[in-house]
């Protein structure tokens, strides 16, 4: 949404990125109406035969990329169903991963990721009932590990929410765009 947190989140990585002399492209899942459920053709990839169209799009996008910033709200110690969908229909084998046993096997391992969650609940909430750890296993090892993915930065902007302090709420944005410049490095241009 155009005047949600997250944009505004969004807004300071993309100011953090010009600053390190990056180019990007930002896809808004829901503005760009992107299908997240599996369709019987993401099946293809198990026999070799050609993806769909919407998600050879997709996998353009990442090849073009030399890093990849997902930012997100935590929904249920989770990613929302839009983000989960786009993993599982553009993850996908033959691409992302090749072989289980031989994370080096994918085509993506080169690029970087920086993950920035925004969640409701405190730190101290998230370790308490070890939704860090479930959250660090689901995403970092379960899924980008698995695709081979070698350099991994994983940033939960915790404590977002209603009555939140606008001191806070603007140092987690900071803290987002200052991510985002350093991440990657300085572009050579």
């Amino acid at each position: 949404m155009p005047d949600s947190y997250n944009r505004s989140v969004l807004n300071s990585v993309k100011a953090g990125l010009e600053a390190a002399g990056h180019e990007y492209q930002v896809a808004d899942l829901y503005q760009e109406n992107f299908q997240p459920a599996m369709t019987a053709e993401d099946f293809n990839q198990f026999d070799s035969q050609p993806m769909p169209d919407d998600i050879v799009k997709e996998q353009a996008r990442v090849e073009w990329s030399d890093g990849i910033v997902f930012v997100f709200p935590v929904w249920w110690w989770s990613m929302p169903g839009m983000l989960k969908g786009w993993i599982d229909r553009v993850m996908s084998y033959g691409w992302a991963w090749i072989d289980p046993a031989d994370p080096d096997s994918g085509f993506l391992k080169s690029r970087k990721i920086l993950v920035l969650a925004t969640a409701g609940g405190t730190e101290d909430v998230f370790k308490k009932r070890k939704y860090d750890e479930s959250f660090y296993t689901q995403l970092t090892i379960g899924t980008w590990d698995y695709c081979g993915f070698k350099e991994v930065t994983t940033e939960v902007l915790y404590g977002i929410a209603p009555g939140a302090s606008e001191k806070h709420l603007q140092s987690q944005i900071d803290r987002a765009g200052f991510l985002a410049k350093t991440v990657f490095g300085k572009s050579e241009s």
